[in-house]
């Protein structure tokens, strides 16, 4: 039974208004520790132990976000974000045990928002849940008021409104992270941007803690519209690569 909590700044929050977080995680003593303290933030929180009981509650339970580990029993954390992502879209926070580019972007591949390596802190786990809920509250809201007409950048559309990209006239899926790092990005073309400003701009981050996440977000988001529209400053940042007039 979903109970009234009292959020960590004082207030007493309904159930109706709670946002409900599913962990996934097989290890009970991490599972614990991380349902603990998003409790104490406020938020509702379900767990699961394998794949299977998380593809089950995901659809049963409808939760507004998934903390995921990618080493399951039953199935992995990979298929379980592609089985849930299928059923509803959901942001999803992948946790990985290796700190293995290669995990990473499988990740970000079938429908993962943000990762994170063990081991890490409680606080920033729960500072980065906080985070993904602000943006994706900023995208439904986005989407209800619709900036005018599309970008055109060469052969790249990109819709505000639907919040869809096109290249070449296909439509390509992006989560709703590389979404909004491709808008970043295609708001001043050409213009180099430090990864300490994406992480501000994209992620609301105050620190250069994450610029890794960066670095994997946008090698997920060449493989989608083409590397070459993206280029590297090294030892700076990224800039999008425009046709030239």
């Amino acid at each position: 039974m979903e109970q009234t909590h009292t959020a960590h700044n004082g207030t007493t929050a309904t159930p109706g208004a709670q946002r409900r977080v599913l962990v996934v995680e097989d290890d009970q003593t991490i599972q614990d520790a991380i349902a603990t303290r998003l409790r104490a933030e406020g938020f509702l929180v379900q767990t699961a132990g394998d794949g299977p009981a998380a593809v089950d509650t995901a659809e049963a339970w409808q939760p507004d976000l998934l903390i995921l580990d990618i080493m399951l029993p039953g199935f992995d954390g990979l298929e379980v974000c592609r089985r849930v992502q299928a059923q509803r879209p959901v942001p999803v926070l992948m946790l990985t045990a290796r700190d293995d580019e290669t995990d990473m972007l499988v990740g970000l591949g079938v429908g993962a928002d943000d990762y994170m390596t063990k081991p890490f802190s409680m606080r920033e786990l729960a500072a980065r849940v906080h985070v993904l809920l602000r943006r994706m509250e900023r995208a439904a809201l986005a989407a209800t008021t619709p900036r005018s007409g599309i970008l055109r950048l060469g052969e790249l559309e990109i819709d505000h409104a639907q919040r869809r990209v096109r290249v070449r006239s296909e439509d390509v899926h992006l989560t709703p992270t590389e979404f909004d790092l491709l808008v970043c990005l295609a708001n001043t073309p050409r213009a180099v941007l430090s990864r300490e400003q994406l992480l501000a701009e994209v992620w609301d981050w105050a620190d250069a803690s994450g610029t890794r996440t960066v670095d994997s977000h946008i090698k997920a988001l060449r493989r989608k519209i083409g590397a070459e529209r993206i280029r590297t400053v090294h030892g700076v940042g990224y800039a999008l690569e425009t046709p030239t007039p």
